[in-house]
């Protein structure tokens, strides 16, 4: 890019702060209008729910203050890739996208789209693609170089499915050739595509692999979104309701920057909210894996409604006992349940000593508003942002490192 084009792109960060989200929804619109087969490939749910316009709005932003050194962006890039690659989203995507987002530059800003200014985006924007797909096919290649490995999608079988409360139950998943599945980082995700009659189309969303790594099967653990005909929900009921034992899923490789550095010896501190505990569970059945004569200190923080709600609660027990984990349960219906559990929502001030260390690793799962509450005691607490993972589920919305 030449300088007078950084220069034009810089001069839209205002408008891109204001009204980012107007462009990427007429973006999205004209798109689908256009292209309605990449219906198939992007998760409707977060269409409605405005989501995926507000995280493209935040990254085609962050992409324009900092056009002059785009490399800041990498770790940005590097979580975006994962999700890429596991929606098998490929170069001719980026193809499609780059048209329909000039043109919606041109058509939301007007007059003020002069050809110079749609020309320095265009430049900007393929500088960005070429950047990201040159990543993803970094990602690819790692996918399919491991044994067991692959890229796009791959049929897997359900061979049991397990009921872990009231509102999650647990799909155990083997490759439906009957050969080995790719080992993985503990935290990691799938992604899981199903057709919905409903919207008559494949759609795909991404699970957590609750278990640790074994090269046979992943598990995930599902909650079931009642009471709902939203996409957010549909697949989830079609699970819980339709998808039983022999049947077939498809899978794409799992993928995910949230993860668990086994070979770190400090000291772990999980913090989960609801189903936010699925990723935790597999970094911390890695963890006791084989019963490591390290016997790294573990901290369990979680909170549900109630007890019928607590997924793993016997296995968070059975793992409890037999190692040196330290384990607090909140539930905001204790009186309910008669459980000796903490009552109300997780507050880490009422077991401050427990949880703040000098020496530790935090790792948060949860709704948005749960983890931004929870990240901010640990800083006010003296814990050093290099210190706290974190992730949410669904398109980012948070900006906290």
């Amino acid at each position: 890019m030449t300088t007078d084009q950084k220069q034009l792109v810089k001069a839209t960060v205002p408008i891109l702060r204001e009204h980012g989200v107007l462009l990427t929804t007429h973006f999205y619109k004209r798109m689908f209008e256009h292209n309605p087969e990449l219906k198939h490939v992007f998760n409707m749910g977060n269409q409605q729910n405005s989501k995926q316009q507000t995280a493209l709005a935040m990254a085609v932003l962050a992409y324009a203050e900092n056009i002059e050194n785009p490399g800041v962006l990498m770790p940005v890039v590097n979580g975006i890739g994962h999700k890429h690659t596991s929606l098998s989203i490929r170069p001719e995507h980026y193809v499609i996208v780059g048209n329909h987002l000039i043109a919606s530059i041109g058509e939301v800003l007007g007059d003020g789209a002069t050809p110079e200014l749609l020309e320095a985006w265009t430049v900007a924007y393929n500088q960005l693609a070429s950047l990201m797909s040159g990543h993803e096919q970094t990602i690819y290649d790692k996918q399919t170089a491991k044994v067991g490995g692959w890229s796009g999608w791959r049929p897997f079988v359900v061979k049991q499915k397990v009921k872990e409360s009231e509102e999650i139950t647990s799909f155990y998943l083997y490759a439906s050739d009957g050969g080995q599945v790719a080992d993985f980082l503990p935290g990691q995700y799938i992604s899981l595509r199903l057709f919905l009659p409903e919207l008559n189309l494949l759609q795909p969303r991404q699970y957590s692999i609750s278990c640790a790594p074994n090269g046979q099967y992943y598990r995930i653990s599902v909650k079931r979104e009642a009471g709902t005909k939203h996409p957010d929900g549909m697949i989830s009921n079609r699970l819980h309701d339709f998808i039983e034992v022999d049947d077939m899923v498809e899978l794409s490789a799992p993928a995910g920057t949230f993860v668990l550095d086994a070979e770190n010896e400090k000291q772990k501190v999980f913090i989960s909210g609801g189903v936010g505990q699925t990723p935790l569970m597999s970094m911390l059945e890695e963890l006791v894996k084989g019963k490591s004569e390290r016997n790294i200190p573990i901290t369990w923080v979680h909170g549900c409604r109630n007890e019928s709600v607590h997924a793993f609660k016997d296995r968070l027990a059975e793992i409890a006992a037999a190692n040196q984990v330290d384990h607090h349960i909140f539930y905001d219906d204790v009186a309910e349940t008669g459980t000796s559990g903490y009552k109300g929502w997780v507050e880490l001030e009422r077991i401050k000593d427990d949880v703040i260390h000098a020496e530790a690793e935090y790792f948060i799962c949860g709704p948005a508003p749960f983890i931004s509450k929870h990240y901010h005691f640990l800083l006010e607490n003296g814990v050093a942002k290099s210190a706290i993972h974190f992730e949410e589920f669904g398109p980012a919305s948070l900006q906290l490192n």
